[in-house]
């Protein structure tokens, strides 16, 4: 596996921690999209300046996931996992999860 393979992966490994969904996804599809963008430069040290700035991003990622891990939000309706359930005559939502 090359170093190209193993820092996509760490990349997408890293995106998956974030707490909040948006960014999760944001970040999953940032990186795949960033790698197909350059997936066929040749030019050594181009390629050399990606993979630099590659790992500046994953060091980026991994300051953030952690942060992010601090302001946990209840899981959206696309996540699956929970649903609500509104209580008669009150304006809370009761959570359950479906199992």
């Amino acid at each position: 596996m090359t170093f190209y393979n193993i820092q996509f992966r760490s990349l997408l490994r890293q995106s998956s921690q974030f707490a909040a969904y948006n960014f999760r996804e944001y970040a999953k599809r940032r990186t795949r999209d960033a790698f197909r963008e350059h997936m066929a430069e040749t030019e050594e040290r181009r390629v050399q300046e990606l993979m630099q700035k590659g790992l500046k991003e994953l060091q980026v990622l991994k300051r953030q996931t952690v942060v992010s891990q601090f302001f946990q939000l209840d899981r959206l309706v696309v996540e699956g996992g929970k649903s609500g359930k509104q209580t008669e005559g009150r304006n809370d939502i009761i959570r359950q999860t479906t199992e």
